[in-house]
């Protein structure tokens, strides 16, 4: 069991501060899903965000780096989910559905926190129970297994696609041709 909340790592044998802040692991999050970064400049994006200190990292610890990362943002756990699962939520677009029921189970307003661990920030997240944002999940996950919505979720969703659908983002090259099959430009 894990009982402290780490603010460091240990990489190539040398301890690293980290950025534990929710705020910074959402950064993270948001920054691993941008369609206009190349895998290789997200890993950096990551590395450069949790590591106040990455230019002290050696080039050649980078992958350990990243591993220590995952495992923070995992909340400790090593195990990965190797099949493959829908998406159901989305931090960026999800969080302001997501905060007001974080604050309900916390007892404050965290985006007034100037720090909450970002283990703590999940622990919320787990316990957040009935709520407009556990209503959109289980309709996406309703969707996602291509199972039928009864009268009042199909009325629910039709008032409330934008909260359901999960926007695809693009990158400036696929939203200018999208603008030109628009007649935007």
């Amino acid at each position: 069991m894990e009982y402290s909340l780490p603010k460091t790592a240990y990489v190539a044998g040398r301890e690293y501060s980290i950025r534990s802040d929710y705020r910074a692991i959402l950064d993270i999050c948001v920054a691993l899903v941008d369609p206009e970064l190349t895998g290789e400049e997200r890993a950096e994006v990551m590395l450069r965000i949790f590591y106040p200190d990455f230019e002290d990292i050696p080039a050649d610890a980078y992958q350990e780096a990243i591993e220590q990362c995952i495992w923070f943002i995992n909340c400790g756990s090593d195990e990965r989910n190797q099949r493959p699962a829908p998406k159901l939520m989305d931090w960026e677009q999800d969080f302001k559905y997501i905060v007001a029921p974080i604050n309900r189970v916390i007892g404050t307003e965290i985006r007034e926190l100037k720090y909450l661990h970002w283990w703590t920030f999940i622990s919320a997240y787990y316990e957040i129970g009935d709520c407009l944002f556990a209503q959109i999940v289980r309709i996406r996950l309703l969707k996602a297994k291509g199972k039928p919505l009864d009268k009042a979720d199909r009325e629910w969703y039709q008032n409330n696609r934008d909260l359901v659908d999960i926007k695809t983002p693009f990158t400036e090259a696929e939203n200018a041709v999208i603008d030109a099959w628009l007649g935007k430009k």
